[in-house]
Parts: C-alpha cells; structure tokens; sequence
C-alpha cells in the first residue's frame, strides 16, 4: 500500500471515529441533565442507532456494491448528517430528540460498514494491514474525550456540534479518497435490492454461530455504552470522559496486538479471550466505587481494549475473509447489522429500563445494575466456547452465488 493511501485511509478512520466519538458516550448524559429525560427516554434515544442499523447499512451497502463508489456514497451520507445535526442541536424536549437523532443515525450507520470496506479493497492482507489502519480511530475517540472533558461539555449541545463539523469535513474528504468502484455486474437481483446477498454466508456453520454471538454479545456491550458515563459520575469520579478515554488508549495497544493474537490464537481464542474481559469488567463496574476502590473502575475502563479489538475488529476482519469479492461492502453491512443493529438494539432499550428498575430514592443500585450485564457475558461465554468450530470454507460465497 502506498504511504499517501495509507495517510487518506487513515485520515478517513480519525474523522469518522472522532464524529462518533464526540457524542455517543456522552449522549444519556446529554439527555438526563439537559433534556430531563428518564431512563427508559434514555435508553430508546440510545436505541436510535441500532434502529437505524436494522434499516440502513444493507440498503447502503447494495449501492456501493452494485451502483457508485463506494467513498462516493460515504460522502453524501456524511454532508446529509451534518445537516441533520445541525436541527438536532436545535432540540428542546427528548422526544423532539428522539426523532432527530434516528434521522441522523440513519445517514450515520451505514459509513461505518463502508469505511471499513474501502479501507479494506486497498488491502492484500486485511489481517495484518487493517488494525494499523483502524488505530486512527481509536486515536480520534480518545482526543474527543479528552477535549469534551477538558472543556466540561459532556452533558451540552457541543457535542452534537463537534459531530457536525467532523460530519463536514469528512463528507467533502471522502470524495477525494481512493476509488472503491462497485464490484457487482449484471442486472440486480430482488436479493441484491434488499442487500440479502451476504446471506450466503450463513452457509457456512462457523459464521452462523459467530453471527448469533455477535447479537447476544451486544445485548450487554450497550449496557456499557449507554450507562458507563452515567454510572461512573454517580460513583463520585470526576473528569469522567477524560478518564474513560483510557479505555481507548488501550484500544491503541491491543489493536496492534491483534495481528499477533490473530496468527497465534487464531479466531475462537482470540474471541474468547475478548468474552472472559467483559465479564471481568462489568464485575469490576459494580464492585468498583470513586474512593477506596477507584482502581476497580479504572480497570473496568482499561479493559475496554481487549474487550472490543479481540472481538469487533476480529470479527470485521473474520467476516472480510468469509465474504467474497462481489459482497465485501453487504458482508461489512450484515455483521454491523448483528451488533450495532439488533444486539445492541435490544441491549440499549434493557439498558434503560434496567436503570429505572434500579433505581430507588436514594438513586441507582449501580452495583446490582451491573451484575446483569456480567451474567449475560458468562452464559455467552459458555455457549461459545461449546459450539463455535473454527473452520476454513471449502467453496467462496462467488460460487455458491453463481
């Protein structure tokens, strides 16, 4: 890969991160303090973006495969969000929010999937290129926190208003990135319509199971997107997105252990391995507290790296090897549709009502609230490790499809 891609590519994952970044830890803040809402309020504006999921990225996806380049795509969507966030910080009350944010989610959601598809198309080898090249991101997130923190703005308007001008810059960016034309020729299909295509995956027995436990794996993850910030600022931390940036610093670090894990552990391992972290973590949310025990808390934060890298960007690079040539975007599409779509979709909606459940008048049974969270991880872990069979495919998904 040539060193002036590499810098584009690279750029591509800071922008994208640091727009995400700059608002979704932060959004439930946002919304108890400045909008007033409740748990379950907070909980389905969490939602949103999993909502969106469900709807958005296959659709996307069949396009930049099918129809237009994909960084062409990845612009549009990019300068339409910026606009959608501009009405967005105009909102007064949670359910005018609510409305706006699924708008914006639904522009937002599918970049994900088509960032790592274009990023990936100028790969020969994603296993050992990509994590150098989705460090960016990880890097953007951690300065958006630091920022947000530093500036005190974590439950403001801001943060919807650093997501706009990132949304912006990336959407004009994008289309001067490399070109990822559409790989699909022939008149389309009604599967290829609804971005169905990638389906022929669950072909293969190991995708399938690793397809079901991204779902249920998300179903707690949101619990800590959704609830961390909330949770920590009621334990007594102070300069709580400063310090949950460490998570991602970590991320840093374990992202580039991942080639190694990758070759030596191979698939199962290393996804186990990511499993056994996040039932330690949401153990060490709940036993965790801002005085004698804060240490608890920051390992719970520092987790977060092996947590997400040793799963998320093994299964986004797992998923890339399974998919072919002519369903790499709708592949991307399909395992973001599992986890940010419904597994996070169903977490994200618990994760509020949990909240009100937990909640009585001296405030919320942190401690309690994360025990949950931890039992889901321990039952996953058991199945997987059970059924999961880590095989090579004997035919690629381009001949199953022809």
């Amino acid at each position: 890969m040539k060193s002036t891609v590499r810098i584009q590519l690279m750029l591509m994952m800071f922008l994208q991160f640091f727009c995400w970044g700059s608002w979704y830890g932060q959004v439930t803040k946002y919304l108890g303090t400045t909008l007033g809402a409740t748990g379950e309020q907070q909980g389905a504006a969490f939602s949103t973006f999993s909502i969106a999921m469900l709807i958005a990225p296959f659709f996307v996806g069949m396009i930049a495969d099918r129809y237009f380049s994909a960084q062409k795509v990845l612009g549009v969507l990019n300068l339409l969000g910026a606009v959608v966030l501009y009405f967005l910080t105009q909102a007064t009350n949670p359910d005018q929010f609510f409305w706006l944010i699924l708008a914006y989610c639904l522009t937002f959601t599918p970049t994900l999937a088509l960032a790592t598809s274009i990023a990936m198309n100028q790969m020969a080898s994603p296993e050992k290129e990509f994590p150098n090249i989705r460090v960016a991101g990880t890097i953007a997130w951690i300065v958006v926190a630091n920022i947000v923190g530093y500036l005190g703005v974590g439950d403001q308007v801001t943060i919807f208003q650093f997501a706009m001008v990132a949304s912006l810059i990336l959407g004009v960016f994008s289309f001067f990135l490399p070109d990822t034309p559409p790989k699909a020729t022939g008149p389309a299909k009604a599967s290829q319509i609804l971005g169905t295509d990638a389906f022929v995956l669950f072909k293969d027995r190991s995708f399938a199971i690793f397809f079901l436990s991204s779902i249920l794996i998300c179903i707690p993850l949101s619990f800590y997107y959704a609830m961390a910030n909330p949770s920590l600022t009621d334990s007594g931390m102070t300069n709580v997105e400063n310090k949950m940036s460490l998570g991602q610093a970590s991320e840093v670090i374990f992202m580039l252990l991942l080639p190694l894990s990758y070759s030596k552990l191979g698939v199962k391992w290393t996804f186990i391995v990511a499993l056994i972290a996040w039932i330690v973590r949401f153990l060490c949310f709940g036993f965790g507290d801002a005085g004698s025990g804060e240490w608890i808390l920051y390992m719970a934060i520092i987790l977060h790296g092996v947590c997400y890298d040793f799963f998320f960007v093994t299964g986004q690079i797992y998923t890339d090897n399974k998919a072919g040539e002519r369903i790499k975007t709708q592949a991307q599409s399909l395992i973001t549709f599992a986890t940010y779509g419904v597994g996070m979709g169903i977490g994200s909606y618990i994760s509020g009502v949990l909240k009100d459940t937990f909640t009585t008048e001296a405030g919320v049974n942190w401690s309690g609230y994360w025990m949950v969270p931890a039992g889901i991880a321990g039952i996953i872990l058991l199945l997987f490790i059970a059924v999961f069979r880590e095989k090579q495919s004997t035919a690629s998904p381009e001949k199953v499809l022809q």
